[in-house]
């Protein structure tokens, strides 16, 4: 019988090395030959006019008019379909832009837990492009060291950044008097990044040495934020998996709070203890004069298995005890989700179904139910879409 074998550092290294190995792999098989990724959605005109919210009549008149540009058509004189780009055009033309009012406040939302595996970074992404997809400002800021949201978005956090790119030099060095530094352009129409790589699981330590004594040091993102909230409609920011000096950050600096919550009973007795220590976390920023309140805060039931007889008498549970602080809606799990993942993509940018149609529309459909109820919480909040809401019917 052989001894077992010990493992040091050059085995790991090796382990390393093959991993990165398949992730330029895929990245290769993923991207465009210049290794920039591109959003491959086009639109029809009846797609078009539903997101513009004007006919396909409106539009053809305003094309042939010259005030919108003619449409690209194929060899065959058929139209290729509308851009994101030429849809915004659209509703900048037509007047019918969501965006929030100069007097409203920006919706800064963090998708918290403390937990990993909960789903944070599936709902921080695919809430972020169905916002884009309405036309909303976006800016998503990675605050995970994993930088999942960073790769979804089509940067390799560990070739494409170094520590100059992400939250790091603002945080701890205090050189930047602005997170403009920090802001990327992505590949989806009206979404801006903040990425994020391995340098952020060093923060955590350096910001821990840096607090005390220093209380404000867990306002630095909530101050950084202000530098560039102007921009935008909504700051989404995605969490780190852990009760640390970055989530403290988080919970601070946002202004509404989405809780995803698998219905296990492992997660569900965490999320007990998530409310403990976000109510003790809250209170010890209180008690260093740096008081959080949310405009809103939700439980979403994610990665829900309706085949699992387990899942839905825990998910019945959960809006029980959670009642009105719950979601109507709930991300159920699909293998559409798995398969957009597994090409570094979502389900709003797979170009066709990779299982079965009527699954790929199941899934866009719990997809789009949770995230409409996010936006009307957002919007809620700006006084300036009240009228509009009251005309829909909604509020």
């Amino acid at each position: 019988m052989s001894e077992v074998e010990e493992i040091g550092f050059d085995e790991i290294r090796e382990i390393e090395e093959r991993s990165y190995a398949i992730i330029e792999k895929l990245r290769n098989r993923v991207f465009e030959p210049d290794r920039t990724k591109r959003l491959g959605l086009r639109f029809n005109i009846g797609n078009a006019a539903e997101m513009v919210g004007r006919t396909p009549t409106a539009i053809r008149d305003a094309e042939k008019a010259g005030r919108l540009p003619q449409p690209t058509l194929d060899d065959r004189n058929r139209r290729l379909g509308y851009t994101l780009d030429g849809i915004n055009e659209m509703r900048k033309y037509f007047g019918t832009r969501p965006w929030r009012s100069e007097e409203d406040e920006p919706v800064i939302l963090a998708i918290q837990n403390f937990k990993g595996g909960v789903g944070k970074s599936t709902v921080s992404c695919h809430t972020a492009q169905y916002l884009a997809l309405k036309g909303y400002r976006v800016c998503v800021i990675d605050c995970d060291s994993q930088a999942s949201t960073t790769s979804l978005f089509g940067i390799n956090p560990d070739l494409d950044l170094d520590d100059r790119d992400t939250l790091y030099p603002y945080l701890l060095h205090g050189g930047e008097t602005s997170l403009h530094y920090a802001l990327k352009e992505t590949y989806w129409p009206g979404i801006s990044l903040i990425p994020a790589n391995l340098t952020l699981y060093n923060a955590e330590y350096e910001l821990a040495s840096k607090v005390h004594g220093n209380p404000r040091m867990f306002a630095r993102l909530r101050d950084g934020i202000d530098t560039i909230k102007n921009d935008f409609d909504v700051i989404l920011i995605d969490p780190p998996p852990a009760l640390g000096m970055i989530s403290l950050s988080v919970l601070r600096a946002a202004n509404a709070l989405i809780i995803p919550v698998p219905p296990s009973t492992v997660d569900f007795s965490s999320t007990a203890h998530f409310f403990t220590m976000l109510r003790e976390a809250l209170e010890i920023l209180d008690r260093h004069g740096l008081p959080g309140s949310y405009k809103f805060l939700k439980v979403l039931a994610s990665k829900v298995n309706e085949n699992k007889s387990a899942h839905i008498e825990i998910a019945r549970m959960m809006q029980t005890v959670y009642e009105n602080r719950m979601l109507d809606s709930q991300l159920k799990d699909s293998a559409e989700i798995d398969n957009a993942n597994a090409q570094l993509m979502t389900v709003y940018e797979l170009p066709s179904a990779q299982t079965s149609r009527e699954t790929y529309n199941r899934c866009k459909a719990y997809l789009n139910s949770v995230n409409k109820e996010i936006e009307f919480l957002i919007r809620k909040t700006w006084p300036s879409h009240h009228e509009a809401l009251r005309k829909e019917g909604i509020l």
